[in-house]
Order: C-alpha cells, then structure tokens, then sequence
C-alpha cells in the first residue's frame, strides 16, 4: 500500500517533539514526510526543511493548507507539533481543505479555542487524531483488555501519577526552549503541569479503566519562583458509576525523570503499570499472589501482541508508542478513504473527544484549585 503523504506543522530541526513525531511516522514505513511549516518564519521554516530533507517548505501554516491541497500529489494528512496555542487554528486550516490532522497534546491552550476546534472536527470530512502516545504501549492495550474482560471486576480505585524533575529549577530563565513556552500561559494555557503531563495521566486512567472523571477537587502549586504555572498538583477524582481515584502530577520531583504509573483496583483484583518499565504489567487477583505478565510473554492478549513489534525481552516504549499511534492513524486514513465512516476508522484511537476530556479535566483542576480545591464537574 503506498504511503500517506505526510506534511508537518512546527517540528523545526531543533525541536524535540517534532524529531520524534517524525520517527514515529517512520517506524511502520507508513508515511513519506513531502512538506512542512516548520517554524514561526519562513527563513527558520526553509532551513529547517533543507536540514531534514523535505522537499516543500512554507513560510505559514495557511500557505501550506492552501498550496497543498490545490496539488494533485499534495499531502494527505498533516502532523501539528506547535506550541499548544497554535494547535486550533492550524488544524482548522488543514480540516477545511479535507486534510486529516494528527495533532499533539493537549488539544489547545483555552476552551473557547477547543470548542471552535471540536466544532470544525464535526463539519469536516478528514480525521482529527490526537498523540497521546502512551495509548499505543503493548501492556496499556493489555490492561485495557482485561478490565474490558471483567478480570478486575467493578473497578473501584484507579490512581495515576506522573512525576518529573526538569523544571525544579527555574529552566524557563535559563534559556531552554521547552521550558520558556511551557510556562508561559499565553503559549501553554492555564494549565501547567496538569496541561502537559497531567493530562496524559488523566487520559491513561480513563482510556484503561474505561470509566470518566465527573469531578475534581485539585490542589495546585507553583515552586518555581515568579512561575505563572502549576508545576505540581494533587486531584481527587470521582468517576462516573461512583469509583474514586487520585491522580499527582508533578515537574519539580527530584528523582524523577519521566514516571508515568497507573494502579487499578476492582472487587476481583488489581492491576499496576509503570512508564519507566513499560513491558511488564503486574496482576493481582483477589487472594493469590501477584503475576507478571511481559509483553509477548505467557499471557500476552490479541489486545497487546497486535501493537507489539519485537519479541519479548527487548525494550519497546515511548517511540513504538508513538508509532502504534501513527501506524493505526495511517489505518483509519485508508479506511475512510476506502469509504468507512469517521466513527468507525477511528476505533480505539485518541480524537476530538478525549481532547475535549483533557481540555475541561484543565479547567476544572485550575477552577477547583481557585476555590480552595472545592468540588468541580467537569
């Protein structure tokens, strides 16, 4: 099958979310990566388009969508790799052309600008996808699996945490790129920490337990001095169906690098998952001891295997999750292009919807924090 052409938006040969979006769409040879918008001008856009080897650079993401789609060979779909503020009006663009969008996370930095993103999504005929990778990991599908199977139970506890380390000092003042705009709330909205990682959490917990957050009572603090953003809070969650969870994000933990760990609890068991050691899942059934299942070890599901690419034993992780993302994006773009509905290409892939999550999980975490962590519905 030929593969999708492939246009990008941000992702400057100095960027390091756009590096890997690019090796992600490569993984599964799925995508030829023919044009971009590199960057904030058409200088830095051209250089960096010369410096990766793409053939099609313009100065503006408005003059890619137009360019683009006027072109018999123009691209398919559009990677969206910018600043959260950028996110709506990029991927609005590209939708009103017919070009299917895969946008990184959160899905913008305000509501109002989401609203008018979801509305858009529901008018066009293209996808909307968005990367939250760690959807695509081999035992995250199986944990999902096996709640869905009823081997937990009625789940009655799920708690998340995602703590880092990186910006304990004050990076932003330092001149580190990544720090500077994801602590400026014009850039990154008004969620900090909760924005960037704790949105994945919130996300994890959900897509696995298959249950929704109803309300938050969230604490949120800002350490770094003169800081405008969270950079660590804590959340109670109760979910829809009456379970209750916990959920910690945190950018100022020393000791932590990157470490995402879901835990679910049901009437018949537990299951316990950590991002740093991504191929095992641990299960407990009620009254037996625990089991350790490998990704494409005994016990490995259809669920975890079919997003698996090595035998087990060797590391799989942050890039093949990105990948799965992509490789199942490149599925759903041939689907629907084959004629298959929006609604059912997608399957179990990220879309306008759980950014909409993310987006009022954002809002009812600052909200609730504003209110002395009082109780907030999402």
């Amino acid at each position: 099958m030929a593969r999708i052409r492939l246009g990008m938006v941000g992702g400057g040969n100095d960027a390091f979310i756009g590096g890997v979006h690019r090796i992600a769409s490569r993984i599964d040879d799925r995508f030829d990566l023919i044009a971009g918008a590199l960057s904030s001008t058409p200088e830095k856009s051209a250089a960096s388009a010369e410096a990766l080897g793409i053939p099609r650079s313009y100065g503006s993401f408005e003059e890619m969508a137009e360019a683009e789609a006027a072109r018999e060979d123009g691209i398919e779909a559009v990677s969206i790799v910018t600043p959260n503020y950028v996110h709506a009006a990029a991927a609005k663009a590209f939708l009103a052309k017919g070009i299917h969008v895969i946008c990184d996370k959160p899905l913008t930095s305000t509501l109002e600008d989401a609203e008018a993103l979801e509305s858009a999504v529901a008018e066009a005929d293209a996808l909307f996808i968005l990367t939250h990778n760690y959807t695509g990991y081999p035992m995250i599908r199986q944990a999902r699996a096996m709640i869905e199977a009823g081997d937990l139970g009625d789940i009655r506890i799920v708690q998340a945490e995602y703590p880092q380390d990186w910006l304990t000092a004050p990076m932003e003042n330092e001149g580190v790129k990544q720090a500077e705009w994801r602590t400026d709330p014009a850039r990154s909205g008004a969620g900090g920490s909760v924005g960037d990682i704790g949105t994945h959490a919130h996300n994890l917990a959900c897509f696995v337990s298959g249950l929704q957050v109803e309300s938050i009572a969230a604490d949120l603090q800002s350490w770094g001095a003169g800081r405008k953003l969270d950079d660590n809070a804590h959340m109670m969650l109760r979910f829809a169906g009456g379970a209750r969870g916990m959920l910690w994000s945190s950018q100022v933990a020393p000791g932590n690098e990157n470490a995402l760990k879901l835990r679910v609890y049901g009437e018949k068991g537990g299951l316990e998952w950590s991002q740093e050691d991504p191929n095992y899942l641990w299960f407990t059934p009620l009254g037996e001891p625990k089991r350790l299942i490998t990704r494409n070890g005994a016990g490995a599901s259809e669920a975890s295997q079919s997003v698996s690419r090595i035998p087990g034993g060797h590391p799989e992780g942050y890039l093949e999750g990105f990948a799965t993302i992509y490789n199942e994006a490149a599925d759903a773009i041939r689907a629907v292009q084959g004629g298959a509905s929006r609604e059912s290409a997608m399957g179990v892939l990220p879309g306008i919807a759980a950014g909409m999550d993310g987006m009022r999980f954002i809002n009812a975490c600052v909200t609730s924090s504003a209110n002395d962590a009082a109780w907030t519905k999402l």
